[in-house]
């Protein structure tokens, strides 16, 4: 996809890792991913909406599904042993399973913390980390999807959310400095308010109304990333802002 070593190896060998594919932004991704002619592993936590994403890719490409809560402890260690059994090439991670809580900081649990670091800091480290001998063989992509709270918080009550998402910043900016001169490309993508189940909850919680067609869609995210995917690999996107067209 990125280079002509890549579009010479056939599409069922090359595989791309989508997690948080069983709704919004994940599925959407993992969907581009499969019209664009990679075999998909897509991991998630609902068995019932991961396999909805997997019917729909499979009239395109290979697809294996894998359920998995990647903020507990060892809960990595399947999911990387049937990747190194996988007979084709490891050549893109996406990062796109998440979790957010809101609360002011005077009353937001810990517990809250720790959940939101499992699933937004911890999880995305441990997985990256197990998969990196695989995509630096492959000289593979990695996309984190981020948060526009990563980059500037400027409201109460997301000062855990918010924490996490600097650290996933963090970790890719120095992950892409380390695997860069490897020949492995690292994105992030910042995010404003998508219209997913999560974005149509926090509404809720601020009696907001939900109007989901002024917001950014999956669909947008996706277009984008697949896209940065693409490029020769004489260039890199490192950073990609991207927020509804449609402001409050």
């Amino acid at each position: 996809m990125a280079s002509d070593a890549q579009h010479s190896v056939p599409a069922e060998e090359r595989l791309a890792v989508v997690t948080g594919a069983s709704s919004g932004v994940g599925q959407a991704i993992a969907l581009a991913l499969a019209r664009a002619g990679f075999a998909l592993c897509v991991v998630g936590r609902n068995a019932d909406r991961l396999a909805q994403t997997a019917a729909a890719a499979r009239p395109l490409v290979p697809v294996t599904t894998f359920l998995c809560d990647l903020a507990r402890n060892g809960s990595v260690d399947p999911l990387v042993q049937s990747l190194e059994g996988h007979p084709g090439r490891l050549d893109v991670l996406v990062h796109a399973a998440g979790t957010i809580q809101q609360g002011l900081l005077e009353q937001a649990s810990i517990e809250h913390l720790d959940e939101q670091y499992g699933a937004n800091v911890r999880g995305p480290y441990v997985l990256t980390q197990r998969l990196l001998p695989l995509l630096l063989k492959a000289r593979g992509q990695i996309v984190f999807i981020n948060s526009s709270a990563g980059l500037a918080v400027n409201r109460p009550e997301l000062a855990q959310y918010a924490a996490t998402k600097h650290a996933l910043r963090a970790i890719a900016d120095s992950v892409r400095a380390e695997v860069n001169p490897k020949g492995i490309r690292v994105l992030s993508v910042y995010l404003g308010r998508t219209a997913t189940a999560m974005q149509e909850r926090l509404f809720e919680q601020n009696a907001q109304d939900y109007h989901p067609r002024n917001l950014l869609q999956p669909e947008d995210v996706a277009t984008m990333v697949v896209a940065a995917l693409a490029l020769p690999m004489t260039a890199e996107v490192t950073d990609i802002s991207i927020r509804p067209m449609m402001k409050a």
